[in-house]
C-alpha cells in the first residue's frame, strides 16, 4: 500500500495550515463558484470549480501521486469532488473538513465568511 492510499480522506483546517507551512507538495483546491472565491479565499488554493473538473482534469494529472486538498464553502461539493478524484485514481485527495467557513472561523479571521 502506497503512502498515499493510507491518506485519510478527510483533513481538517489545522492540519491544511500546518501542510502549507512546512511548504509540503500538496495542491490546494477550491471547488467552489468563481463568485464565491471572489467574497472570500486560501490564496495558494487553485480555483477549479466542481463543474469545471472533469474537463480541466488534465491540469491537474501531475497531481495524480501527490496530495490533493479539496475546499468548498462548507465541505459538502469537496466532499463529493475528493471522492470522484480518488475514483479517477486520484489516491491522495483529501476532503478539507468545514470548507473556507471553517478556514475562516479557526484559522484566518481576516477571510471573509459569508
Amino acid at each position: 500500500m502506497s503512502d498515499l492510499e493510507q491518506l485519510p480522506f478527510e483533513i481538517s483546517v489545522e492540519e491544511v495550515r500546518q501542510l502549507l507551512d512546512v511548504g509540503a507538495d500538496m495542491l490546494l483546491i477550491d471547488c467552489r463558484r468563481p463568485e464565491e472565491h471572489d467574497i472570500a479565499s486560501i490564496p495558494t488554493a487553485t480555483l477549479l470549480p466542481m463543474h469545471e473538473i472533469t474537463q480541466r482534469l488534465v491540469e491537474i494529472d501531475s497531481y495524480r501521486q501527490r496530495r490533493i486538498v479539496v475546499h468548498c464553502h462548507h465541505g459538502g461539493r469537496s466532499e463529493r469532488v475528493a471522492s470522484w478524484l480518488r475514483e479517477q485514481g486520484f489516491q491522495g485527495a483529501q476532503n478539507m473538513v468545514g470548507g473556507i467557513d471553517a478556514w475562516s472561523a479557526r484559522i484566518a479571521p481576516d477571510v471573509p465568511r459569508y
